[in-house]
């Protein structure tokens, strides 16, 4: 990849989409079915990605903004798709926010859109085009209906009615270091719901989609049937898979994924003996995961240290010199906020030229 990439000036996003279609390919291997995954496209923000996913049969996707909406809606129609796909905004959506997201829906009728609610009042908010999705509150105290209010989720259910799209269950708070301590923790809470769910749903469970398992919960979700055993569709949300990163490989490393985006940088400064700087500072690398927010692929021993906006400042193996003008490759800790950084990346695959597209669905605005 090196030598394509020679005359990029730095920093830059660079996306290896073969590397991409083999962490797609992984992550179908693992669930068995397209069906069965239904992933957050806040990470990828690009067609181009979203193509390698409907090619790959997946026709179910979660979003989080207007803009991630319009710009997957408009892909799903280039390829002739809206009838057969769905799109769940997990986010709660009010005021100007949602009457976004349900003109993009009245936009591509067909398509069917469903959006989170809490309360009743949540389902009386939204609009005739967006199905209401009960958000269950597991614990993480962010969104959702807490699990021990029953009051309110049969008052929620019997609001919602025949228009119920499905339920969400993020589980993103349990990524506890010990493997077999976060699956006994993710397994004791699916089990706790599944009890609380046959309670207030009975017979509506067949065939409803309960979507659970970001990345840190995939693995530990795909190991349980408590949810199928009752008819329901449980489907799993990772998004982060497709592109991967440095945080996903700690706390999964049993998932076989490869590192599809980099920062492209180079050495700008050589302060001292043991020491560099790369010009990838915290407006191009994400830094709100913590130290090192990127691991150097050419140089596995140099360290990065915390960022300021424009610089990286790297520890250096006893010995080792960097030059400047160096380039690196950097696999950012978290992905997703990193891909948002960049308004253009830089697509790179076997038999082809690199090419520079526009991240579309990167940030917010007032209008989609």
């Amino acid at each position: 990849m090196g030598h394509l990439l020679e005359d990029l000036p730095s920093p830059a996003l660079v996306i290896d989409l073969d590397a991409a279609r083999r962490n797609v390919a992984r992550i179908l291997e693992l669930c068995g079915s397209p069906d069965r995954w239904r992933p957050h496209v806040k990470t990828t923000k690009l067609p181009a990605l979203w193509e390698l996913l409907l090619e790959a049969g997946v026709r179910r996707f979660k979003c989080a903004t207007p803009r991630e909406l319009e710009h997957l809606a408009r892909t799903i129609d280039a390829h002739g798709l809206r009838a057969e796909t769905e799109v769940l905004v997990a986010y709660p959506l009010v005021g100007p926010t949602l009457d976004l997201v349900a003109e993009t829906a009245e936009q591509h009728p067909g398509l069917r859109v469903g959006a989170l609610v809490e309360d009743p009042e949540g389902v009386q908010d939204l609009p005739a085009c967006l199905a209401p999705w009960i958000d269950l509150n597991p614990g993480m105290d962010r969104t959702g209906l807490p699990l021990d209010d029953e009051p309110r989720l049969e008052a929620t259910l019997a609001a919602a009615g025949e228009r119920l799209g499905g339920l969400s269950l993020y589980d993103g708070h349990l990524h506890q270091p010990d493997l077999d301590a976060r699956e006994a923790a993710i397994h004791g809470l699916y089990a706790r719901v599944a009890e609380l769910l046959t309670r207030h749903l009975g017979p509506r469970l067949e065939g409803l989609e309960l979507v659970t398992a970001g990345t840190p919960a995939f693995l530990h979700a795909l190991r349980t049937s408590c949810f199928t055993d009752l008819g329901l569709r449980h489907t799993l949300s990772p998004g982060t898979v497709v592109l991967h990163d440095g945080r996903s490989e700690e706390e999964n490393p049993g998932l076989g994924l490869e590192p599809a985006a980099f920062v492209w940088s180079r050495v700008i400064s050589v302060p001292r003996a043991g020491r560099a700087t790369l010009d990838a500072g915290s407006k191009a690398l994400a830094a709100e995961a913590g130290d090192p927010c990127a691991r150097v692929v050419e140089q596995p021993g140099w360290t990065a240290l915390s960022p300021s906006e424009e610089h990286l400042p790297l520890q250096l193996p006893d010995g080792e010199q960097a030059w400047r003008g160096q380039a690196v490759r950097l696999v950012p800790r978290h992905v997703c906020p990193t891909v948002n950084l960049h308004e253009e990346a830089v697509l790179v695959e076997s038999g082809g030229p690199p090419r520079v597209v526009p991240v579309v669905a990167r940030a917010h605005a007032p209008w989609v």
